[in-house]
């Protein structure tokens, strides 16, 4: 009996701790009552949403997952199992959870809500549409269905059919969630930058210290180049959250786009010593150094070779052109060596596009290996038949190796696509006069033997 009156005294325990936000204290006072009693329904429910409540979504799938098995037709902790099991990052078990759910409730739409979430998680946006549709025929007043939909349209650039999502939301739940933020965002994508301007305002104006919706409009206001409002906005931001990297970063941006680089540099610097991880703020403060802000190329260097790191060991995580940004820094930076691991990369990923070809071939030449460097150009032209830059290298370094005939080829080549290319007219002027220096050693060599035999007869 003092088993259970201590069992109890752990579960109001655990309800005070759970109120008080201290959620792994809660959930070690629920595990210790159902020590005693582990087939209490109500406890373990009840822990599997402290669980969700403090993050371990993993471990609160389970527990729901239990609640199922103990009451097989608790369709709510199988919804609940499926969405923890998503936010767990295994969207295939929550899929076949909610399903399970299903059938105990066909008439609850948020089973296939969740799965529309789940289906475009594993890049199925196939079935996240059916499910979406199967929704509607269940329940199509639901604002959270629109919501849901509108996101995954979000994701996938889809932005007209988007915005009728969140059209429908707002018509259904003029309340919902950061509604006028998300619309906001997908009329700032649509081109329509004024709407969205009087979107985010608006929703400033239900919370003006909304930090996410303030960086947004800076953002947006940035880009129409109001730059005095858009630093406005950040200031206001780091009045709210002064260690914002996001605020600090964006002015940063915003007195790079002013000219004033030496305070953009410096407020790049800021987000580094606030997240040293921020790769694109790395990328920024090194090509300010490159572009002679500060002389000493070294900090730039070392900046470039963690993100040169960070890219070899994640390549997946750099988009193509974040990568292709890295790769020419490193190209100023005098570091072709390791540019060419990052334009084989990139390489790889589209062997059909003659510029990455070219970078690889820029690389490839500067760092030593001619033969490479001359197979990529040729693989340029092959690709592009008209890309003058690879010409020109071509050209170049069969002047440079010697090659009359082969660099003569190149320069006549390109000319005859681009007659006034700056470029192309100096090599050809050096390779006359490399021509005319060879013409001379033939001529004058004979007439020089002769004179020097007769020299020495003389001494003779």
């Amino acid at each position: 009996m003092s088993d259970w009156f201590e069992a109890e005294d752990n579960v109001e325990k655990a309800h005070q701790l759970y109120e008080q936000g201290r959620w792994d204290e809660a959930a070690r006072a629920l595990r210790r009552a159902l020590a005693s009693d582990p087939y209490q329904i109500e406890w373990l429910f009840n822990l599997g949403l402290t669980l969700e409540a403090g993050g371990n979504h993993a471990e609160a799938s389970e527990v729901f997952s239990q609640v199922m098995e103990l009451s097989p037709q608790d369709a709510q902790a199988g919804i609940l199992a499926g969405v923890n099991a998503m936010e767990g990052d295994d969207p295939a078990r929550a899929i076949r959870l909610l399903e399970q759910a299903e059938k105990l409730d066909p008439s609850d739409a948020s089973t296939y809500i969740h799965r529309i979430s789940a289906y475009a998680r594993l890049g199925d946006y196939e079935q996240a549409e059916t499910m979406f549709y199967l929704a509607q025929g269940v329940d199509a007043e639901r604002a959270d269905l629109y919501s849901t939909m509108g996101d995954m349209l979000l994701d996938r650039r889809e932005y007209e059919r988007a915005a009728w999502c969140l059209r429908e939301v707002s018509r259904l739940d003029p309340e919902h969630p950061r509604l006028h933020v998300r619309l906001a965002s997908t009329m700032g994508a649509m081109g329509r930058p004024e709407r969205a301007r009087q979107l985010y305002m608006r929703a400033l104006r239900e919370d003006p210290g909304d930090v996410d919706c303030l960086l947004d409009l800076a953002d947006l206001l940035a880009s129409l180049e109001r730059f005095d409002e858009a630093e406005e906005k950040y200031r206001r931001v780091l009045e709210l959250e002064p260690e914002s990297v996001d605020a600090h970063f964006g002015l940063g941006s915003v007195g790079e786009r002013r000219g004033d680089l030496t305070a953009s540099l410096s407020k790049y610097e800021i987000v580094l010593r606030l997240d040293p991880g921020y790769a694109e703020a790395r990328r920024r403060v090194a090509g300010l150094i490159l572009d002679g802000v500060r002389r000493d190329a070294q900090p730039a260097q070392r900046l470039l070779r963690l993100d040169l790191r960070d890219f070899l060991e994640r390549p997946d995580s750099y988009n193509d052109d974040e990568a292709s940004r890295l790769g020419e820094l490193l190209i100023d930076a005098g570091m072709p060596r390791e540019a060419r691991e990052v334009w084989q990369v990139l390489v790889d990923r589209a062997d059909r596009d003659a510029e990455r070809w070219h970078l690889l071939g820029v690389a490839l030449l500067e760092s030593g290996d001619v033969e490479g460097g001359i197979g990529a150009c040729r693989r340029v032209i092959e690709l592009d038949p008209r890309h003058l830059r690879a010409m020109h290298n071509l050209a170049l370094v069969h002047l440079r190796r010697g090659r009359w005939a082969r660099a003569r080829y190149w320069i006549r080549r390109g000319l005859s696509i681009a007659p006034e290319d700056r470029g192309l007219r100096q090599l050809r002027t050096r390779l006359r006069l490399a021509l005319s220096t060879e013409v001379l050693r033939f001529v004058v060599r004979p007439i020089r033997r002769p004179v020097s035999r007769q020299r020495s007869q003389h001494k003779a």
